[in-house]
């Protein structure tokens, strides 16, 4: 008998299982175990449990059993605990005397290995076969992280879903692991089949979905920019012609005060509902109950999930600040903000809706005559996407996917322009001798391996000798 540990720590990443289940990705006679966490926050027991999102009951019994992470590393923080070296072997017989597992061999199926409860997991059963997938656009960005060799050549395959048709993911690519599509339909099918749950969800007629996302301190922007973002959402939508509005937070964040959002949308008479962000939902499943006219946000997974595999009309707010903002570099963020501003189009650009009046001194400027909503680009073809996501790539992790220089090379060299340099940050090109910041005539110098290392070294002696205080 084999057990096959399934870790999620969302709603989201318990449907993108059972969806995996539903499509056969798991064949044989093994046992399943569900093993949930709360990770978010300082205070995770403050957090919302996916067990208590709205028909947890109907996925559950695609497991035998269900555990909880936290509760079996109480009083450590589920988020950053690993054990010492030393004390694995005592670790693994205690969970596997703790979780009925015995001698039986077992297998994980985890999510991004590099941190949280799964490269712990990983670390405690030694030598086991590993898949991970992913319930965002984060899988088309590099490993957040160095992977140990004992742990990355045991990862077998990636699952994902597909967000952006065409597009191969970047995630553990440098233990070039085999990635795989989660079936659209599948997806679907599982999102369908939690449609008549009963959950609080208002009764609108096709609204307007506006996206909440963690953003405020301790993110990027601050409490004041963030209001402001969810404000220009109003705006915008209400430009549209949209009267009826629904605002989803996110349920994995801070509370935020909303009152500014209210007041805009009494202002420009609008109706705004807020959603219980204490009661976490699925984002398919709420897409597929609301089945809103427009989804607006700024990169979140729900933006690409209502974009994709729902084919619903999107627009972005606020990415071109996002990126601005986002540091450092590496931060795991950028590759949603750069594919939500490459593929999505922007708030104002949409078109009016037909026979609605558009709501006047909305401040949200003229509208556009853009295009719709799924995540099919007119002007970026899945190749120039892909450019661009191996040079971001590289520039966010060069010791981890260093393979990606000369793709970044071709990329920065022949696409760099007044558009795509917010992409990119002139120190980070510079730190990389990248083109972009080097003149042609030295770019030989960029290849020469003896110049790099005595530059490296130089900065680093810079930094040394820097006076304190």
């Amino acid at each position: 008998m084999t057990t096959r540990i399934c870790h999620a720590s969302t709603p989201t990443a318990v449907v993108t299982l059972a969806a995996m289940i539903d499509a056969g990705f798991f064949p044989g006679d093994s046992r399943r175990v569900l093993l949930l966490s709360r990770t978010a926050g300082p205070a995770p027991e403050a957090v919302p449990d996916p067990a208590e999102s709205p028909g947890f009951e109907r996925l559950r019994t695609r497991f035998d059993e269900v555990l909880s992470w936290n509760d079996a590393i109480f009083p450590f923080h589920p988020d950053g605990w690993l054990p010492r070296t030393d004390d694995v072997p005592l670790w693994e017989r205690h969970f596997r005397r703790a979780w009925g597992l015995g001698e039986e061999e077992v297998e994980l199926v985890v999510e991004s290995p590099h941190a949280g409860p799964a490269q712990t997991l990983t670390r405690l059963f030694t030598g086991v076969p590993i898949d991970v997938y992913a319930d965002g656009p984060a899988c088309y960005g590099p490993t957040g992280g160095r992977v140990p060799p004992l742990t990355g050549t045991r990862v077998r395959r990636l699952f994902h879903p597909d967000l952006v048709p065409g597009l191969e993911p970047l995630l553990l690519g440098e233990y070039r692991v085999r990635a795989q599509a989660v079936p659209t339909a599948a997806i679907l099918t599982v999102v369908a089949e939690l449609a008549d749950v009963p959950m609080d969800v208002p009764d609108v007629e096709a609204p307007a979905l506006l996206l909440g996302q963690r953003l405020a301190a301790p993110g990027p922007l601050s409490p004041a920019e963030a209001e402001q973002l969810r404000s220009e959402m109003v705006r915008g939508a209400a430009a549209l012609g949209h009267t009826r509005l629904v605002f989803a937070p996110e349920p994995y964040g801070p509370r935020e005060d909303l009152a500014a959002m209210g007041a805009e949308a009494a202002r420009l008479g609008v109706e705004l509902t807020v959603l219980d962000a204490s009661v976490p939902v699925a984002a398919g499943v709420l897409l597929h109950r609301l089945r809103p006219a427009l989804v607006v946000g700024c990169s979140s997974a729900a933006l690409f999930a209502a974009a994709g595999p729902h084919g619903l009309p999107v627009a972005t707010v606020g990415t071109g600040l996002l990126l601005e903002r986002l540091a450092p570099y590496e931060n795991a963020a950028r590759i949603p903000a750069t594919l939500a501003d490459a593929l999505l189009p922007d708030l104002p650009d949409l078109p009016v809706l037909p026979d609605l009046p558009v709501l006047a001194d909305t401040g949200a400027g003229p509208a556009g005559t853009g295009g719709g909503g799924a995540l099919a680009p007119a002007a970026r073809t899945a190749a120039e996407v892909g450019g661009l996501l191996a040079a971001v790539g590289f520039a966010m992790q060069p010791r981890v996917r260093p393979d990606l220089r000369p793709a970044a090379e071709r990329y920065l060299s022949g696409q760099l322009d007044a558009r795509t340099w917010r992409y990119f940050k002139r120190r980070r090109l510079a730190s990389l001798a990248l083109p972009g910041v080097v003149p042609a005539r030295l770019a030989f110098l960029r290849r020469n391996r003896t110049l790099r290392r005595v530059a490296r070294r130089a900065r680093a002696l810079k930094v040394a000798r820097a006076p304190l205080g």
